[in-house]
């Protein structure tokens, strides 16, 4: 959980939010952790597929 805030914060700008008030913060904060979560995603299906590859061929 750590290493995710510390991603946000340090690879996604969270440090500082870029718009004012509460809604484009909340709005800048789902984006940030709907990146983290696509890029979890596709690292998950790239490492897959290269088990699967390996495995099949």
């Amino acid at each position: 959980m750590e290493r995710s805030f510390a991603d946000s914060k340090e690879l996604h700008g969270l440090r500082y939010c870029r718009l004012r008030g509460l809604k484009n913060a909340s709005e800048q904060a789902l984006l940030t952790a709907a990146v983290q979560n696509i890029k979890k995603i596709a690292t998950h299906l790239a490492r897959l597929e290269k088990v699967c590859c390996n495995y099949l061929g």
